[in-house]
This record gives C-alpha cells, sequence and structure tokens, in this order.
C-alpha cells in the first residue's frame, strides 16, 4: 500500500513543525511550504532528508498551484499565517493579506489538483468575549470593532473557514476547521506570554536586586494551556475520526489565571518575583477556556498536565536563551 501524501502549510511554524514530525513518524509522506519569514526551518532539521520542502509564498497563486501538481497529496493541513499578537496591531494588513489570500490560494489548488481533504487551522480569536465559558463550536462569531488592529487575525481566520466551507462545497470529501486554544511547548518563539514570563524571570533572577515582574492587566485574566503534543494528537484524531464539514475545538480545558500561571514558573524556576499590573491592551480578552464535548466525544483526551508542559518548556528556553535566538525577544 502507498503512503498517503500530505502538504503542510506552515510547516515549520511551531504548531506544523511539530505535526510534520508526527506525520512522517505515522508513515505519511509530507511535503512542506513555507516562505520561511517567521517559521525556522532548524525545527525540523533532522527529518529535511524524510520530507519534500517548498519555499514559497503562501499567497503567489502560481506558485502553490505548481507545487499541488508536484506534490500529488491526497491532503492538505492549512496552517500558514501571521500570528502573533504584536503582528496583530502592528502589521495588520500583512495578517489580512496572508489570512484570506493564502486560503484562496489553498482552496483553489486543491480544487485544479483533485485534492479532496483538507484541513484548516483557524483559532479562539473566532470567538473574542464570547457570552459563555467553557465555549462550544456552536457560539456566535463577531468582530467586536473593526477599527482595532487586533481583529485582523481573527477576523481573517472568520473569513477562512467561510472560503474553506463554501468554495467548491461540493468538491470536497473531508472539510474540517480545528480551532486551537493557547497552545505552549519547547520551541514555540519568543514573542509568547509562557516563554517571555521564562526569560524574563531568569534575566530577573540574575540583576540579584530587581526581581519586579511586569504584566498586562491584573494576573486574574485567565486561559486553558494546551501542550503542543496534545494539540496534534488532537489534530490526527479529529481527521480520522471527525466528521466532514465540522469544527472542533482542540486544546486542555483547564481554565487558569496569570497569576497562577506566574507561580507555577515562579516553583519550576525557583525564583520569586513580585508583579507589576499595568492596564491590559484594548480588545485583550479577559477569560478564554473551550468547550471540548466535540473532541472528547471522538475519544480525545489531553493527557500532559500545565505542570509537567512547564517543566519540558521551561527546560529548553533555558537552554537556549544564551544563544542568538534571544535577540528575537529583544
Amino acid at each position: 500500500m502507498s503512503r498517503k501524501k500530505v502538504i503542510v502549510t506552515g510547516g515549520v511554524g511551531f504548531i506544523g513543525s511539530y505535526l510534520v514530525r508526527k506525520l512522517v513518524l505515522e508513515g505519511y509522506k509530507v511535503s512542506i511550504i513555507d516562505s520561511i519569514i517567521r517559521g525556522d526551518k532548524s525545527r525540523i532539521s533532522d527529518i529535511l532528508n524524510e520530507i519534500d520542502f517548498y519555499e514559497a509564498d503562501i499567497r503567489d497563486e502560481d506558485a502553490i498551484l505548481e507545487i499541488f501538481k508536484k506534490a500529488k497529496v491526497d491532503l492538505v493541513i492549512h496552517l500558514a499565517a501571521v500570528n502573533g499578537t504584536e503582528n496583530f496591531y502592528n502589521h495588520p494588513q500583512l495578517v489580512l493579506d496572508v489570512g484570506i489570500r493564502g486560503m484562496l490560494s489553498v482552496v483553489n489548488a486543491c480544487k485544479k489538483t483533485n485534492v479532496f481533504d483538507l484541513i484548516v487551522a483557524s483559532s479562539a480569536e473566532v470567538y473574542q468575549k464570547p457570552d459563555k465559558i467553557p465555549t462550544s463550536e456552536q457560539v456566535s462569531l463577531m468582530i467586536p470593532n473593526s477599527l482595532n488592529p487586533r481583529y485582523s487575525y481573527g477576523g481573517s481566520k472568520i473569513i477562512s473557514e467561510l472560503i474553506a466551507f463554501n468554495y467548491f462545497k461540493d468538491h470536497f470529501r473531508k472539510v474540517q476547521i480545528f480551532r486551537p486554544h493557547n497552545v505552549y511547548g519547547p520551541n514555540m518563539g519568543w514573542k509568547h506570554v509562557i516563554p517571555q514570563f521564562i526569560v524574563k524571570i531568569k534575566e530577573l533572577n540574575s540583576k540579584k536586586n530587581d526581581f519586579e515582574l511586569n504584566i498586562q492587566g491584573n494576573g486574574q485574566e485567565t486561559r486553558a494551556f494546551c501542550y503542543i503534543d496534545d494539540i496534534i494528537d488532537g489534530i490526527i484524531q479529529m481527521y480520522n475520526d471527525g466528521d466532514h464539514r465540522e469544527i472542533y475545538n482542540i486544546g486542555n480545558n483547564q481554565e487558569i489565571s496569570i497569576v497562577k500561571l506566574i507561580e507555577y514558573i515562579e516553583n519550576l524556576m525557583n525564583i520569586k518575583v513580585r508583579i507589576k499590573k499595568s492596564d491590559v491592551q484594548q480588545g485583550s480578552v479577559l477569560r478564554r477556556c473551550p468547550d471540548l464535548s466535540k473532541m472528547l466525544s471522538i475519544g480525545y483526551l489531553p493527557k500532559i498536565n500545565i505542570e509537567d508542559g512547564l517543566e519540558k518548556t521551561i527546560g529548553w528556553y533555558l537552554k537556549n536563551s544564551e544563544k542568538e535566538f534571544i535577540n528575537k525577544l529583544l
């Protein structure tokens, strides 16, 4: 039996690189499309000889179509996007352009090359400030204020969902959307809350005389952090056991406050800090936690608790924070 072939767009991003490793391990023939503008090819350097890598801009429809023709795949997993809160505020045009034009490139290439299975990464950002927490996939999606550039990302994901389900709807055999929630883990980048806390706490400790950690908000804001391995297992389980034209929250349903998160990190690093609170950015969400009922019904169950996940993540960042990567934080 021939190996199933898959294209992963954004395959050297954080989620993408972990997913590619898992797919290779499970016997898939994997092709990656990535522009390497934000992704890091070193994440998969040891398995490059086991995959086909295509450097291309996901917005370039002609280039994407040629790659699809060459790869001749059965499944496309579309992850390519410009993520990161700083980018939402500072580069909203780029966020929207990559999100929307990239999605159009992918569905058009699928149609023209007879790819019938498509998985699209959406985001918990499509919920913004939901009325109900934990939040199910059935709640109404919204953009609270189109003047706020923060919503460039959430808006692009809502449009991507509409494109996935409504372009060529009779063409696809299986189209699925997953909405990941607060994913973390080793090598996730430097401009996210968990790695920033780790590195800042380490830096504060080295100064010996200033243990004040600046945070946005009062620390009672909550998230349900999910370790990367659980997200990857969820994506594969969704594809294998989930239904056509369905949306699935993937994450963890253990909601914790930012203050509690800092306490976990402090304990694991054996360092204590004082917390200095400040105002949150306009549009920031005070609580976020997914309702996982749909994923649980098909057998998904996150396995990595926050302490174990943070221990693995802290270990990686402490080991690597002295390297040139630290420049990405500064």
